[in-house]
């Protein structure tokens, strides 16, 4: 193996977050030279030898038990997602890893008519590497009306949500706090990765956003793992001006790698009366397109 892996490579960046002071130890001894906790430190926190605990982080052992893996999580004061995260991690280092090319993600039939179902709120399918794998109309205009309607149809051409959030102008543009959208796409990736750390297409979305991205590159080095379930955006739309929408994730049974992602609004709000505005200009667009066809 080259270098610690996921594995060490998120204990490093945990115990780096950590101060003495926040462990209930006293600063003592030379002047510290590192971030965080020292290695040693840490080690005796959880109750194991450095040498031990120093494979562990180098990627030099593979077989930590589960009783280690919860001393280490209660040492490093990792909350429930990180610690479900390290035991995904602990358990992808177990194996040895099978690359090969997936296939294209499919929607099933019954996640389209879910998707049509929902037809009064933008929505949209991401696949578990954040590509758009289907949208409506609504989700359509709402965060892409840019980009192409059908692409999602051609697996070669379709979006990526990570990548529109860092790489695409328009949606820098769109979200008014877009450093903490970022943070969400960064700590959703993290839980992919630790889920499928032998995807090769995801190594290679990771690699583009790090080769390309300055601000994926601090976020991801910063290896937090909160999911994003729900949280309220302000948008800066550019037919409908400014809006707050409610980005919820839903997961989809028959598919647990895909997430349906809706938008919604308080009833009455001005928001809601900005969807409608905008749901007659994408009809309108619709309507013109298939005219000229």
């Amino acid at each position: 193996m080259d270098g610690p892996g996921p594995l060490g490579d998120f204990l490093q960046a945990r115990r780096a977050r950590l101060r003495p002071e926040d462990v209930g130890l006293r600063e003592t001894g030379p002047r510290r030279r590192v971030s965080g906790l020292r290695r040693e430190e840490l080690a005796q926190l959880a109750g194991v030898s450095v040498s031990y605990y120093a494979r562990l982080e180098q990627g030099m052992s593979r077989g930590a038990s589960a009783e280690v893996l919860d001393a280490v999580a209660r040492a490093l004061l990792l909350d429930d997602h990180e610690r479900e995260h390290l035991d995904r991690l602990a358990d992808a280092a177990r194996h040895t890893p099978r690359v090969r090319r997936p296939r294209p993600e499919k929607l099933v039939d019954e996640t389209r008519d879910l998707l049509r179902a929902v037809d009064g709120v933008p929505a949209l399918v991401l696949g578990r590497r954040t590509d758009v794998l289907a949208w409506n109309a609504l989700g359509h205009a709402l965060l892409a009306g840019h980009l192409d309607f059908h692409s999602p149809d051609d697996p070669a051409r379709r979006p990526n949500m990570s990548r529109i959030v860092f790489l695409d102008p328009h949606c820098r543009e769109l979200y008014a706090d877009w450093k903490r959208k970022a943070r969400a796409v960064v700590g959703n990736l993290r839980i992919a990765v630790g889920k499928h750390p032998d995807d090769p297409l995801l190594a290679e979305l990771i690699g583009e956003l790090t080769m390309k991205s300055p601000e994926f590159v601090a976020l991801w080095g910063d290896h937090r793992v909160t999911p994003c379930d729900a949280a309220s955006y302000e948008l800066h739309h550019p037919v409908v001006g400014t809006m707050t929408v409610t980005q919820q994730t839903l997961s989809i049974a028959r598919a647990p790698d895909q997430a349906l992602i809706v938008c919604t609004t308080p009833a009455g709000s001005p928001a809601e009366e900005a969807l409608a505005l905008l749901r007659q200009a994408s009809e309108s667009v619709t309507r013109t397109t298939s005219a000229t066809v």
